[in-house]
């Protein structure tokens, strides 16, 4: 069988597991719509835990409502961009739902990113109303002036907890002094959750959004550097919910438990947290960080039945298991995605967990679940696994993507599917190089695909770092660095750990004539201008960096020697005739 006949037949689904089909029910309703039915159907079982306390579904319907109508009382409507930087938690959650049921579309933040990240990407949706975090509140309102901020409407998380829990933590103790100040934080000139939240509930009258319609904007970091934010639709977003359910056809609505520490603001745990959740009828379990101990606390009242993650995650929990009393005994399910699975965290985490491990693989611009390895013996541990149902997957010549090449050979991976996003925010250039005719996605990523339609990643086309399960653009960093105190010129790339699959971020810099390198001013440069995981862990000072003809720095050149040799003090000289990758 050759590639064409492999994707014309889509043999590859002969290797789905028992129950899953080949194609979904086409998107027939709004996103907002998925949590009504659900709630119709299943008043009583719970949608959200939050440090023990509860939401069911029939509440979190009423509450996102309520919100609505208070985001429409302020003046959001249809089309309308509202931002949202807010770490998990409940209001998270009202708050998504009720902008999208506005039919206004919902920007995703980190909470974590500096005021300048913040702006860049402000300045391209133009978002006037923002749900904040009330601790990151303050960076929101001090873009006024350079953007139109009209309204922050700040969120304390500690209103979402129980009451005992809120009362020990207003206790004239260090302790918890120490705890409200890592929680939460004043938001003078800000306007509270619980106002707009303390609204009659939106009336049905009121139109809501059509499957088609705009839901979200996702920002993603392309090769220039420049965030780009991709247009993901009612459908789009549904019909991922709905591939994620197909994948695990054993769950049972209303009985199944998530835990998810994975963050809502990245599109991974945003499906798997808030759309697959409502699409699942599950009780998510949300954790406002990645923290075993809480873990193990939650998994005592109620043990996960899915578990999503990163391998970091699954290794350091099945580490940690027998120690902390973490139950994983019903974990039937677990999804790894963002770097490469080893056999080595598969074995630790099925030896502790009652079901199976398996990899998958998305991007933000197709919502982002496209590929996945059965949850049966079929699996490939290494590889991505097979296209979700409804998708199509094919390899092509990344000089040439109307040629597909050859099973076995090296090639760009294009995804078809509904999932596939309409495109970058206002960048008609960018949706061109991305979108194909037809609705083919370029994903930029090198990979393999065998006999049996199993895809294997060989490399990435876009030299984007993957560490701790985020995107970091290279030239991003490379640029703040451009700034840094006696810096001439930095190369960022992302270093291998050992066999862990995971990039370590490094800088090999180039100094300024007759400068010496103070690495604590650089990286008090570096602190102030990016997030956390985008700060390189390690600099190397190199003499010069490898080049091509053209004078750009050979990025795959410099990761190369510090792979061979982390304390490398130079590259080897790049041939004459060798071109950028």
């Amino acid at each position: 069988m050759d590639a064409k006949e492999l994707n014309a037949t889509r043999a590859w689904l002969a290797h789905y597991a028992e129950g899953v089909p080949a194609d979904i029910e086409p998107a027939d309703c709004s996103l907002y719509e998925v949590l009504a039915r659900t709630a119709a159907a299943h008043p009583d079982s719970p949608a959200l835990e939050f440090f023990g306390a509860e939401l069911t579904f029939a509440e979190l319907h009423d509450r996102v409502l309520r919100f609505a109508n208070g985001l429409r009382r302020i003046g959001v409507q249809r089309g309308d961009r509202v931002a949202l930087v807010m770490p998990n938690c409940p209001q998270h959650v009202i708050a998504y739902y009720a902008v999208v049921r506005l039919g206004a579309v919902a920007v995703e933040h980190n909470p974590l990113y500096t005021r300048d990240e913040l702006l860049t990407q402000y300045r391209d949706h133009g978002a006037e109303i923002t749900i904040a975090w009330d601790k990151v509140a303050p960076t929101v309102q001090s873009l006024r002036g350079e953007v139109q901020v009209r309204h922050v409407i700040s969120v304390n998380m500690t209103a979402a907890m129980p009451l005992k829990m809120r009362l020990l933590l207003r206790l004239p103790v260090k302790k918890a002094r120490e705890s409200r100040k890592k929680l939460t934080a004043p938001a003078p000139g800000t306007v509270p959750f619980e106002k707009l939240l303390g609204q009659k509930p939106l009336g049905e009258a009121y139109v809501g959004p059509r499957p088609d319609d705009l839901a979200a904007l996702a920002y993603t970091s392309g090769t220039t550097g420049t965030p780009k934010g991709a247009m993901l639709t009612h459908a789009n977003l549904v019909s991922n919910g709905r591939q994620g359910a197909a994948w695990m056809p054993e769950f049972t609505p209303g009985r199944e438990t998530i835990h998810l520490f994975l963050p809502l603001f990245h599109s991974f745990g945003l499906l798997l947290g808030i759309i697959y959740g409502a699409t699942s009828a599950s009780r998510v379990v949300l954790f406002p960080s990645f923290e075993p101990e809480l873990i193990a606390a939650a998994s005592k009242k109620n043990p996960p039945t899915f578990v999503p993650g990163v391998p970091p995650m699954y290794d350091r929990l099945a580490r940690s298991a027998d120690d902390l009393g973490i139950d994983l005994s019903q974990a039937r399910y677990a999804m790894s995605g963002a770097m490469t699975l080893t056999d080595a965290t598969v074995h630790r985490w099925e030896a502790v967990a009652g079901g199976r491990l398996t990899e998958g693989y998305g991007l933000t611009e197709a919502s982002p679940f496209c590929c996945v390895n059965p949850f049966s013996t079929s699996r490939k541990i290494g590889t991505i696994g097979l296209p979700a149902p409804s998708t199509t997957a094919k390899v092509v010549d990344p000089d040439d993507p109307t040629r597909e090449v050859e099973l076995g050979e090296p090639g760009e991976l294009l995804i078809h599917g509904p999932q596939v996003f309409r495109g970058y925010w206002q960048n008609e250039e960018e949706t061109a190089k991305t979108l194909l005719p037809g609705g083919w996605l370029r994903t930029g990523d090198l990979v393999t695909q065998d006999e049996d339609g199993f895809i294997t990643i060989v490399d990435r086309k876009k030299e984007i770092i993957i560490t701790g399960g985020f995107n970091v653009s290279p030239t991003e960093v490379e640029k703040v660095l451009a700034d840094a105190p006696g810096l001439a010129e930095a190369a960022v790339v992302g270093v291998l750990r050992g066999s862990s699959g995971i990039e370590s971020i490094t800088a090999a810099v180039v100094l300024e004539e007759g400068a010496e390198f103070d690495e604590a001013a650089v990286r008090e440069h570096v602190r102030e201008h990016l997030a956390e995981h985008k700060r390189p862990r390690s600099y190397v000072v190199w003499e010069e960096l490898p080049k091509s003809l053209l004078g750009k720095v050979l990025r795959r050149r410099v990761r190369e020697t510090l792979q061979s040799d982390p304390k490398a003090t130079r590259a080897a000289d790049a041939p004459d005739d060798e071109a950028e990758q």
